[in-house]
């Protein structure tokens, strides 16, 4: 066994959980940038852009969730670490924030930029960087999904 909690959700040894994760925060991000790019410029297209990213944004994410929720169910010494209850439970409220986001721009995307979309935008990226700074306690600290030597790594 592993001195270190491992990913239940991998492929040939990777954990597929870091592999998607970079979509939804991409997309989340994005949807941000093109709030921002709206609020500047009051062109329509980066309001739509904003829907689509945000959008795309929640597929990827319930995606890594998925995978996520399958290391974190599948091994009881991630499931031991606060900051992986932090990260859980960050990551569902983003999500959450990212579809009522998502519902709000449904009937006409450009007014629903200002004020409300782009706070929830805003919201949901400082979300982000503190959901991954707990991934990164995960990883850093407590060696979730870090394969040791017994197991040929560096």
């Amino acid at each position: 066994m592993s001195p270190n909690p491992r990913s239940t959700f991998a492929i040939a040894g990777h954990p597929v959980h870091p592999m998607l994760v970079p979509l939804p925060i991409g997309f989340l991000v994005g949807a941000l940038l093109t709030d921002l790019a709206y609020w500047q410029s009051a062109r329509m297209e980066f309001a739509e852009f904003s829907a689509w990213l945000i959008g795309a944004g929640v597929v990827a994410a319930l995606l890594a969730a998925v995978a996520g929720f399958t290391d974190f169910a599948g091994e009881p010494r991630i499931r031991a670490l606060r900051p992986a209850w932090w990260h859980l439970f960050g990551n569902l409220l983003a999500v959450a924030l990212s579809i009522v986001n998502f519902l709000v721009r449904l009937g006409d995307a450009p007014a629903a930029v200002l004020p409300t979309g782009l706070a929830l935008s805003a919201i949901v990226v400082v979300l982000l960087l503190f959901n991954g700074w707990m991934g990164g306690e995960m990883v850093f600290r407590h060696g979730v999904a870090v394969r040791g030597p017994e197991t040929g790594a560096p």
